[in-house]
Formats: structure tokens, C-alpha cells, sequence
């Protein structure tokens, strides 16, 4: 079925005027510059050289998680949120424990929340879903490593034949507003406003205006092929599963179960099943870390040219 895009474009015979019909496919291929197939031929170009970006000390943070002993754990219950934070140098897992469920992560710097998760970035020097080794860059003008994932149960997973991944920094969170839009209805449990009432209970001012995009722990997701729409299907997720993370810096983080379950078929609905999620938080062995210290902030004067 044709996208919304591609409809939209389509041109019409007689240059548009009013009531004429939709061009043919040959009327619209005729209208292609007789270069297009070498315009569109053109090689592809990563955007990022990446070689220069700080090096992940992979024995650094296997010693530290090898001795690590667990410190806290919270549960997040079905289709709620919950904030915790997390001290600079220290691991932290969200766990499946009952069922197939993804959730929704909001990071920020603990001390000021002003500097914050950036997941379009993230995606841009890593890629569209992450895994072991991959970073949570933060906002301008800090733009630093926030966390760093050190272990990934679903790594295996890779890519299906769908082009669908897990872990992804491509979709935003499941919020109200859009939700109305499409089915004109007021629903108060989703990613959106969970994260939103965590804020609000910890008295952080103004807390809607510090929710952002997320990651997408444990979703699986992508782009279809023929219309490039967003898309999800059923979590591989099973109980026993995990993301950890490495805090790069003091962490204030909410975690939302997402009101989808494991987003097979809906979400921001309460008839998906929904299952909890755990938080567990872990300090590493004693003496793995040393000569480590916090990522500083990008070095870039600020001036802008003024």
C-alpha cells in the first residue's frame, strides 16, 4: 500500500489543475530527469568518522563487572514508571523477570538535569539500535558519554529479515497527544506521561518539559521496506534477560514499562499484556577502576562564530 508520502506527491495531468486526474506511473517516470539513474546511484557516505571518539576499555569494564556486587533493585510495575538514580562508576541492569516487556529509558546528569540524553545523536555516531560497546551521548553543549552498554542478553538478535533490531534510538516514546490525534481518546498510562509523573512526584519543576526520546529497551524495531514507516513487532525478551549499563556520570534515570507489553500488536492500551520490569543496581569490584574518571564535556570554545 503506497505511503502517505508517496501519495502526496504523486503529481496530476495538466500541471494540477483543479478536478484533472492523477498522472499515470509513465507520465510520472517521464518526468524523471534523464540523469536520474546516476543521481540516485551515488555511493553512500557515513556521516561520522568515529575513530576518533573516546576508546571503550572492554577490559577495563569486565574486570569492574566481574566481582560487582548488587547494591539495590526496584521493581517497575506494569504499565507505571519509576525514577532511580545511579552514582558515576557504577553498573546498572533492567531485567526481564515475568515476561516479554519492553520499556522506555530517560536518562539526565543527576546534579543538573539540563544536560540530558540525545538520542538522534547517539544513533548518528553508533546506530539506529545499540548494543555492547555502543554509548548514550548527552545534549549540547555537554555532549559526552552518559552511559556505556556493557553487557547485552539480546545481542544475538542482530537484524531479521524485516530490517527490525533491538534497542532502538529511532522512535520517540509513546505519548498522550499523539494518541488523542489518532483515536481521539484521553489515555494516561503512556511512556510519555509515566515519565512525566515521576518527575512530578520526585518535585522536579516544570517535570513534563525535561521528558525526552528515549531508548527503546528491548523493542523491536524498524523501518518497512517498501513505505519506510516505523514499525514494531513481538520483543524477543524472556525472563532472564537483560541490558546493562555503565554510568559514565551520576545518573537520575525513569524507566517506564510500556503500556504495549511487548508491543506485538499495540501500545498505549491496557488490553496488551504488560508485564514489570527490574531495575538492579550494582557496585564494581573494589580497585577495577582505577585512573578512571567521569568524560568531560565537549572542549568547543561556545563562541559560534560571534
Amino acid at each position: 500500500m503506497p505511503g502517505a508520502r508517496e501519495r502526496s506527491r504523486s503529481p496530476v495531468a495538466g500541471g494540477g489543475a483543479a478536478g484533472a486526474q492523477p498522472a499515470s506511473a509513465l507520465e510520472r517516470a517521464a518526468r524523471e530527469p534523464a540523469d536520474a539513474a546516476s543521481r540516485r546511484a551515488a555511493k553512500p557516505v557515513v556521516c561520522y568518522e568515529v575513530g576518533m571518539l573516546p576508546k571503550v576499555d572492554e577490559a577495563m569494564y569486565a574486570a569492574a563487572r566481574a566481582g560487582m556486587q548488587q547494591l539495590k533493585e526496584l521493581v517497575v510495575p506494569a504499565r507505571q514508571a519509576r525514577c532511580f538514580e545511579v552514582p558515576a562508576g557504577h553498573f546498572f541492569r533492567i531485567v526481564s523477570t515475568e515476561g516479554p516487556q519492553v520499556g522506555d529509558l530517560n536518562l539526565w546528569n543527576r546534579d543538573d538535569m539540563k544536560e540530558r540524553f540525545y538520542t538522534s545523536k547517539t544513533r548518528q555516531l553508533h546506530a539506529t539500535h545499540l548494543t555492547t560497546g555502543d554509548r548514550l551521548w548527552s545534549t549540547f553543549p555537554w555532549m559526552r558519554p552518559m552511559a556505556t552498554i556493557t553487557h547485552d542478553t539480546l545481542g544475538w538478535y542482530g537484524w531479521d529479515e524485516d530490517g527490525g533490531g533491538i534497542h532502538d534510538v529511532i522512535g520517540s516514546r509513546c505519548d498522550p497527544y499523539t494518541n488523542h490525534v489518532l483515536l481521539g481518546k484521553n489515555y494516561n498510562f503512556c511512556c510519555h506521561s509515566n515519565l512525566t509523573r515521576t518527575l512530578v512526584e520526585r518535585g522536579v519543576p516544570d517535570a513534563e518539559s525535561h521528558v525526552h526520546d528515549v531508548l527503546n529497551v528491548f523493542m523491536c524495531t524498524g523501518f518497512t521496506k517498501d513505505t519506510k514507516q516505523y514499525f514494531m513487532k513481538a520483543s524477543p525478551v524472556r525472563p532472564g534477560d537483560f541490558l546493562e549499563l555503565f554510568a559514565e556520570i551520576p545518573l537520575l534515570c525513569s524507566l517506564s514499562a510500556c503500556p504495549g507489553g511487548d508491543c506485538s500488536e499495540k501500545h498505549s492500551a491496557d488490553d496488551a499484556p504488560g508485564y514489570p520490569l527490574t531495575v538492579q543496581i550494582f557496585q564494581p569490584a573494589a580497585g577495577t577502576l582505577q585512573g578512571w574518571e567521569s568524560p568531560k564535556p565537549s572542549g568547543y570554545s561556545g563562541r559560534h562564530g560571534l
